[in-house]
């Protein structure tokens, strides 16, 4: 990862960007900074928590299942605007090798979380956060510089209709047709399971399922592509701020309705990624955006409380490997108590959050705790203005 140096935070407050301007997106980066601060949140609670700090089970969703369509999201609205201030640079062409390797060391930077500590080949996981993304900004670069927005569209709806018509209609081999012979979506019996098995066994998240499976890495696609569509919208529309937040909140709203009624009949599922899902979070992550757009940009509500989502949000990937790195590690360093070998987390946990009598509260506590001393650690680099990219 590069080093790169640009103004503090209250510099940027003051001049990074106006509803008209056509630099940065200062908003962009308060959203990307908050989706990052709860990814961390969600990620690292102890034991079990509030309902919404938790995944759904299955069909449903719930807050935390928010956290990584609004980062694929993210994604696909920044990359329209790292692309039109590198073509001023270059040609297309030009920027293939940037797009590849950057894919590549995201996709590297997964595969090293999943295998910490012990990197054992015969357990390594394959998927993840980071390769999803990774694939996601791939595709999403790809199709933003050589094809046209209606064409996009048009990939967005063949993910999204192909991907149902997959799960919907075609048998699985060996146990029949979903919704006639096997239950439709059923956790073990669908297509994303199946071929996961066949590819990688022993190599999945959830022993005979992935939440970040090959399969539904297609309907994935379709969200970093509706952020693309609204990276678009704000690069086209942000000389006129009011009518470019009709527009994210109308197709939000849209998106958001759409997802409800297709639930009947392709239920919200965020582990097999559907279509329905899809519509869902990328509704509500423009609606979020909008709303992000109207208090920082518009209304220029900004000041020390930007700081806090910045620090996360201008060092993303930073924050996130440290966080991950860093919760193992602290499950797998060892210290001495009392003559007995235990971890530093259950040390620090006896020593703090399990004097709480409500697990639900020590939950959150710890995470909450966790989420702080990531962002005071990527604070030292905002701090120095470093902001390490890839």
């Amino acid at each position: 990862m590069a080093a790169t140096t640009t103004v503090a935070a209250d510099e940027q407050s003051k001049t990074m960007v106006d509803p008209a301007g056509a630099g940065r997106l200062f908003s962009l980066d308060v959203f990307r900074g908050l989706t990052v601060g709860l990814m961390i949140l969600v990620n690292d609670g102890e034991g079990p928590s509030f309902h919404q700090l938790e995944h759904s089970t299955w069909n449903g969703w719930t807050l935390t299942d928010l956290v990584f369509p609004f980062f694929l999201f993210i994604t696909g609205v920044s990359l329209t605007f790292s692309f039109s201030s590198r073509l001023k640079a270059g040609t297309k062409l030009a920027q293939l090798p940037h797009i590849v390797r950057r894919a590549l060391i995201i996709f590297a930077i997964g595969l090293l979380i999943n295998g910490a500590p012990h990197f054992d080949f015969a357990t390594w996981r394959v998927y993840g956060v980071l390769q999803r993304i990774a694939i996601g900004y791939l595709v999403g670069s790809v199709l933003y510089l050589w094809c046209s927005t209606r064409v996009r569209w048009a990939v967005i709806a063949g993910c999204l209709l192909g991907y149902w018509a997959l799960m919907r209609w075609v048998p699985v081999p060996g146990y029949g047709v979903p919704g006639v012979d096997i239950p439709l979506l059923d956790m073990d019996r669908n297509w994303v399971a199946w071929l996961d098995r066949k590819l990688l066994p022993g190599h999945l998240y959830e022993q005979v399922r992935d939440p970040e499976g090959l399969l539904s890495t297609i309907p994935a696609l379709a969200t970093a592509l509706l952020g693309v569509a609204a990276g678009e919208w704000i690069r086209a529309l942000r000389r006129q701020p009011m009518r470019l937040l009709r527009r994210l909140a109308a197709v939000g709203a849209l998106l958001f309705a759409a997802s409800a009624v297709w639930d009947v009949w392709f239920p919200i599922n965020k582990k097999l990624w559907t279509s329905s899902y899809v519509l869902m979070a990328a509704g509500l992550a423009m609606l979020t955006l909008a709303a992000c757009y109207w208090l920082v940009d518009v209304k220029q509500w900004r000041g020390r409380w930007t700081v806090v989502p910045l620090v996360f949000g201008t060092n993303t990937i930073f924050a996130y490997a440290l966080s991950e790195f860093g919760a193992t590690y602290f499950y797998t360093t060892k210290v001495m108590v009392a003559g007995k070998s235990v971890s530093l987390h259950e040390w620090v946990c006896r020593n703090t959050v399990y004097n709480i009598p409500w697990p639900h509260w020590t939950s959150l506590t710890y995470a909450l705790s966790y989420t702080a001393v990531c962002w005071a650690a990527t604070w030292l680099l905002y701090r120095k203005k470093i902001f390490l990219k890839v």
